[in-house]
């Protein structure tokens, strides 16, 4: 499994979300999951839809335990988190995962994107 993680602002754009997931994913395999905190889920879900890819929520709780090697004081004021989407990405892709490319920033600088990788069985 290959979950990309995001964070972004409110006014962010579906466009913002595919410009950070451009850039976290150059020449990486094809992610199978797409991750955000729970109410940014609404901004994920055209871009979700566009790739037909599922998408999930993470809980504020989920997001806030996990460590990221990213420590923004934006995040981490707002979210309590180093890294929305290095955590979102982490979350979702479960117990053992491994980020595999952290937060990259759209050029607009609305978005970020997170890559990890689930356990394999």
């Amino acid at each position: 499994m290959i979950v990309a993680g995001f964070g972004c602002r409110t006014s962010a754009t579906a466009a913002s979300l595919r410009a950070a997931l451009a850039e976290a994913q150059h020449g990486l395999p094809p992610v199978t999951l797409l991750a955000a905190p729970q109410d940014k889920l609404p901004a994920l879900e055209p871009l979700a839809q566009a790739l037909n890819l599922p998408s999930v929520g993470i809980a504020p709780d989920a997001l806030a335990a996990i460590a990221t090697p990213t420590h923004s004081a934006a995040s981490l004021s707002a979210r309590h988190v180093g890294s929305v989407c290095e955590a979102a990405a982490l979350a979702a892709a479960g117990p053992g995962a491994t980020l595999i490319v952290g937060r990259c920033v759209s050029p607009d600088r609305m978005a970020t994107c997170a890559i990890a990788q689930g356990p394999t069985a």
